[in-house]
């Protein structure tokens, strides 16, 4: 069982925002589902929360009792002080800004769900997990705990046509951007995406993590079929070896075919394996030896090998985990 408690706030009284509630129940609505449309997280939606007790209160429901995963979004206004980040609420005051950054990471390290997974997007977010009580330079996060943040802690989230810069590109994230092979999306690929994106003048996410393994925050349509990156032991039993081809490996190397042709012509079993080659070249997997494309590769009867990323997919299935 997956849960996720998604946030957004507009209605501040003397700072309004236009595009929290836009960001939140854009993420609430792909977070419900996986790419197939098959269910993925039981999704609470909470729009423009009017006061710190209830953010607090609904944070506090969400990190209670057990199941695998537990997702915390906020979209909203967030600031920091000398005692520490807050994420604010509309009843904000003078030294009473909102739900502070420290009790919820006390409430998220406490927990006893096995993923507690926290993405804010706000200013000052990349405060949270670095308590000010400790200096602020260190993360303090228990295992199976995952930050991902807008921005850093001296910095503001922008927002942009109708969302906020950080969550436009999470959602672009979420909807497979941050895919890997297999069409799994993780805390770990959804920073990196939007870190890519970003300028280097731009606001910078921040990613603070304490897992031994990352979790799948959504799939997708993977990139490859599983079947056919399964099949990368079949073709290279060992790691280091080469998989020769030779013309009839080409379907379009076939008598009924008005070009020149060479011998051995395309047989139909050797075209299957070839066009299963071309699929794991596209994405990076295989490469051609001594050729640019894999067509010239078969048709001079040359080879093809791993990359390094093909060596990774290969020892992945041969371990079992794909």
């Amino acid at each position: 069982m997956k849960k996720a408690l998604i946030v957004g706030i507009n209605n501040y009284p003397s700072a309004p925002l236009a595009g929290c509630i836009n960001d939140a129940s854009s993420i609430a609505s792909i977070l419900e589902t996986h790419g197939d449309g098959s269910p993925n997280f039981s999704v609470k939606l909470e729009c423009d929360v009017a006061t710190k007790s209830s953010l607090k209160g609904l944070i506090v429901t969400l990190f209670s009792g057990e199941c695998d995963t537990a997702l915390f979004y906020f979209s909203g206004h967030g600031v920091i002080n000398d005692i520490g980040g807050y994420l604010v609420t509309p009843d904000y005051q003078k030294n009473d800004e909102g739900v502070s950054m420290d009790d919820i990471l006390v409430l998220a390290n406490n927990s006893k769900i096995k993923n507690r997974i926290i993405i804010l997007d706000c200013c000052n977010s990349g405060a949270f997990g670095s308590p000010k009580t400790t200096g602020g330079e260190t993360a303090h996060i228990t295992e199976g705990v995952t930050i991902l943040t807008a921005s850093k802690d001296n910095e503001s989230s922008l927002e942009i046509n109708g969302h906020g810069v950080f969550t436009n590109l999470l959602i672009d994230a979420l909807q497979g951007g941050a895919s890997d092979l297999t069409g799994n999306i993780t805390p770990g690929s959804i920073y990196a995406h939007i870190d890519r994106a970003l300028g280097p003048w731009d606001q910078r996410p921040v990613f603070k993590t304490n897992i031994s393994r990352f979790t799948s925050i959504r799939t997708v349509s993977p990139h490859i079929p599983t079947d056919v990156l399964r099949k990368l032991i079949q073709y290279f039993p060992t790691a280091q070896q080469e998989f020769p081809l030779n013309p009839s490996f080409e379907d379009t190397n076939a008598e009924d075919i008005e070009h020149k042709i060479v011998k051995p012509y395309a047989k139909k079993e050797n075209v299957e394996i070839f066009k299963n080659l071309q699929k794991l070249q596209s994405v990076g997997l295989v490469v051609p030896i001594d050729e640019q494309y894999m067509y010239f590769a078969a048709m001079n009867s040359k080879s093809c090998k791993l990359t390094p990323l093909g060596l990774h997919y290969w020892q992945l299935i041969k371990d079992k985990r794909i």
